[in-house]
């Protein structure tokens, strides 16, 4: 099992601060040899990529996403036309690259990042691909992001039921992704920053082994953000393992109004 670290930060919103707490793993799985999923975890933004196409091309293609993105975070201004810069210059990277330029090359990324811009703070998920953001809000359990996926589409129109998705033959086949020949614009979704609320960013090797309850239930288990994280890391690979398995947990603290007289943590 990879260590895990819970990282936390006090960060200045209009009016007061927040306090986050997060961590990540990211793991190869008991059935693959190469891990092709990357994350980058690190406030304001969260994100999960999960590469396909060839022995190294899905690894390549999520590599390069999660390195254009990551400097977008470094730079500290995320907003959705910064990150579709960023996607746009990955898909010129994977484009480029020798061993990834067949048309199977891509990437999903899926996450969030917190927008301080407006009058009040609010967090913003990205998706494109099958990777899944979850939220966590009184006691239930939401999928926030919509999979783009050949089995999504069946469901959406009422052919195939959720519970005969679960085991379908296309499971894996998803309808966008960044790469070489893809579109690079994900959905947007907007959402109130709400104390207590908990994030789950993941890629589908988590959730080809756990159900939605079975996140919850380990979420539950587990008040520190590295607990959870290992928690289902370790009951993903005792349920099989079968792809490589990438999580994010973030949790969302009180807010504290803000005090005249001292100086916000950076």
């Amino acid at each position: 099992m990879p260590e895990v670290s819970t990282q936390t930060r006090t960060v200045p919103v209009p009016g007061g601060e927040l306090e986050l707490s997060w961590a990540a793993v990211t793991d190869t799985g008991r059935r693959r040899e190469v891990n092709q999923d990357a994350v980058f975890a690190s406030f304001p933004l969260f994100v999960v990529a999960d590469g396909m196409g060839g022995h190294v091309g899905g690894e390549i293609a999520s590599a390069r996403t999660i390195e254009r993105l990551s400097a977008v975070a470094d730079a500290g201004t995320v907003t959705p036309k910064t990150i579709e810069n960023a996607l746009a210059r990955a898909v010129k990277d994977i484009a480029a690259h020798p061993e990834a330029t067949d048309d199977g090359t891509g990437t999903t990324v899926t996450g969030l990042f917190l927008d301080t811009s407006g009058d009040a703070p609010h967090w913003v998920t990205l998706n494109i691909g099958d990777s899944r953001v979850y939220l966590v809000r009184d006691g239930a359990i939401i999928q926030i992001t919509t999979d783009h996926s050949v089995v999504q589409e069946l469901v959406a129109a009422g052919r195939l039921s959720p519970e005969e998705a679960e085991n379908h033959p296309y499971g894996n086949v998803i309808t966008r992704a960044v790469g070489p020949s893809e579109g690079v614009t994900p959905d947007y979704v907007r959402l109130d920053v709400v104390e207590g609320d908990r994030f789950v960013i993941c890629s589908d090797g988590l959730t080809k082994e756990l159900t939605d309850y079975g996140i919850r239930h380990f979420l539950d288990e587990n008040a520190d953000p590295a607990a959870a994280v290992s928690a289902m890391l370790e009951a993903a690979l005792e349920n099989g393992g079968r792809d490589n398995i990438t999580i994010v947990v973030l949790d969302v603290g009180p807010t504290a109004a803000a005090d005249d007289s001292s100086t916000a943590e950076d």
